[in-house]
């Protein structure tokens, strides 16, 4: 591809609505260009890379034995309804009625649409097991779209579904997944890290999230992990032993008394004089519009998602000084926030983390504004019943498999994979007939890859202060020839040779022709990131170029045919 005919606009100044590297840089180098809220035009730089992505995605998918297929990006209302989610998946689901008014919705995933294709088309435990995939265009209506490709409202994904007859296969089908994953973003150019993560809409017992690694904005949450072992979650999965804390406050008797103006946990302790540790926090929140009481140890955090999973809810938020006031009024009380705690709310789901179960002689609120309770014990609150994990794990924690401290990072996911179990064959009535004649519900596995996402997270991975710096294997070209001045015909002739001979050993080159000088020519190429770029300049006349390597910044003087031999060699090497 000659530079000069080459669909690309590249910018000098970052986008005003980029907030992450991945998006002000495709941006300034002309990948992409924003049509509407988080939706995005693909240009040809970007194209090329996310069908690169795309191809090493369909190998290792067929490789794994998956057979592809591509369903409909519209979908009916009744189908969801089958499944219970029309109802309860959010405001991301895309509704929208056609002329017969008839309901439909916007894809954003697809386990209804699969689940049907298994129940018409699988119908015997022969058949089984088999995994089916695709790679196709997906719609959520995101509240917030930011941070460029990373989250959008339209996107590119892979989404594969398994089907088996039992959790054995269904394991061996999950692990076989989680291999290919590993073997995906390898060859991607990419360092992720296994996580054991939250389900969310998509439901399931087990999954894991492939993360990224990065220490940039555009992490979305933190990974916590063990050096010495190979335990690694999400932040709303992860799980850790805590250090030893004084958990009895010491008290010589129990007794209400006065704690003026400690509306934080940090001024009632200072006003007590006790850690943090012997005191009871309760945080009011409201799940799917009903009030839930949280209880923690004042020194930890509530992971909100544990919490929601904890009371079975889709949505959960704080709730609001006024609702708090209101609700505490509703059970005979006159309390704001900071002075609440369970007593007297036996109609309202209270859920304690684990860290009260060893409280002892504990400092808690009692529901009246400016008072707290000393010296209290779990046997003061019978409605207290209901111990889960709702816990935010902190660095420093002990690893729950081995016991080491924890570290945590942040982390981009570009993968996930599921355990649905029954989830969607059994309310959708997906059976086939097994070896007793019987109809038995499919066991189904889910596995998606964002496409899109994973461009924008090797950005992230591999950038500098100049730009971008493509893995070789999804970089739009592997090289460009830059002839310092087209108008030196030995610059001009030896950069046409160069192209040609590259491109006859199938490098996919680009010639920067255009009639630009040097620095701007440069420039452009740390931008949109060519791994590998030949200068032809004055050293020409010596019979030298100058061979620079993207990643690293190596540059070194060679011969023109050295050159051409070492990008073949390179390269062939990568995408072996």
């Amino acid at each position: 591809m000659k530079m000069s005919k080459l669909f690309v606009q590249t910018l000098r100044e970052n986008p005003s609505d980029a907030e992450v590297v991945s998006h002000k840089l495709l941006v300034r180098a002309g990948f992409i260009r924003k049509l509407t809220s988080g939706v995005y035009n693909y240009l040809p730089l970007m194209w090329r890379v996310l069908k690169k992505i795309e191809n090493i995605t369909r190998e290792e998918m067929d490789r794994a034995g998956a057979q592809e297929l591509l369903m409909p990006f519209v979908q009916p209302q009744e189908l969801w309804e089958e499944s219970g989610r029309w109802g309860v998946y959010g405001a991301e689901l895309m509704r929208l009625k056609d002329r017969h008014e008839r309901g439909m919705c916007l894809g954003p995933t697809h386990e209804e649409v699969i689940t049907s294709i298994a129940r018409d088309g699988l119908k015997s435990y022969k058949q089984l097991p088999v995994n089916l995939y695709q790679i196709q265009s997906k719609f959520r209506d995101e509240i917030r779209p930011r941070f460029g490709l990373l989250r959008g409202r339209e996107f590119i994904m892979k989404d594969a579904y398994s089907f088996a007859t039992n959790e054995e296969d269904l394991m061996k089908e999950y692990q076989n997944m989680a291999q290919a994953y590993k073997r995906i973003f390898k060859r991607c150019g990419l360092d992720t890290k296994m996580v054991q993560s939250d389900s969310g809409a998509i439901g399931g017992k087990i999954s894991h999230e492939f993360m990224v690694i990065t220490d940039t904005d555009a992490g979305e949450n933190d990974v916590f992990y063990c050096d010495s072992c190979d335990y690694a979650a999400n932040s709303n999965h992860a799980i850790s032993k805590l250090p030893a804390a004084v958990v009895d406050g010491g008290f010589n008797k129990k007794e209400v008394i006065d704690t003026p103006n400690t509306h934080s946990i940090d001024e009632l302790a200072a006003f007590l004089k006790v850690p943090e540790t012997v005191i009871l926090k309760s945080i009011l929140y409201i799940a799917d519009s009903k009030p839930v009481l949280a209880l923690i140890r004042a020194d930890k955090q509530v992971e909100e998602t544990k919490l929601m999973n904890a009371v079975g809810a889709n949505e959960i938020r704080i709730a609001t000084a006024g609702e708090i006031e209101e609700i505490m009024r509703e059970h005979g009380f006159d309390a704001v926030a900071g002075f609440i705690g369970p007593k007297g709310l036996n109609d309202i789901n209270i859920i304690a983390d684990k860290t009260v179960y060893d409280m002892k002689n504990f400092v808690v609120g009692i529901n009246q504004t400016d008072k707290h309770l000393v010296g209290a014990s779990l046997s003061d609150f019978p409605n207290i019943d209901k111990y889960y994990d709702i816990r935010l794990c902190e660095a420093g924690d002990f690893c729950p498999q081995c016991g080491k401290p924890l570290k945590v990072t942040r982390g981009i996911e570009v993968g996930n994979i599921f355990q649905l179990g029954t989830k969607y064959s059994e309310p959708m009535n997906a059976v086939y007939t097994d070896v007793d004649g019987k109809n038995k519900p499919f066991i189904m596995g889910c596995y998606g890859i964002g496409i899109s996402r994973t461009a924008a997270a090797a950005v992230e991975a591999h950038h500098d202060e100049h730009g971008i710096a493509w893995p070789v294997a999804i970089a739009p070209y592997h090289v460009v020839i830059v002839p310092v001045n087209i108008n030196d015909e030995l610059q001009i002739q030896t950069a046409n040779r160069l192209y040609e001979e590259l491109q006859r050993a199938g490098i996919e080159v680009v010639l920067d022709d255009r009639d630009e000088r040097a620095g701007v020519k440069f420039k452009d190429a740390d931008l949109i990131g060519f791994p590998y770029r030949i200068t032809v300049g004055k050293t020409i006349t010596e019979g030298l170029v100058e061979f620079k390597t993207r990643q690293g910044e190596v540059m070194d003087k060679i011969s023109p045919q050295d050159a051409v031999y070492r990008i073949i060699a390179e390269v062939n090497k990568i995408l072996a």
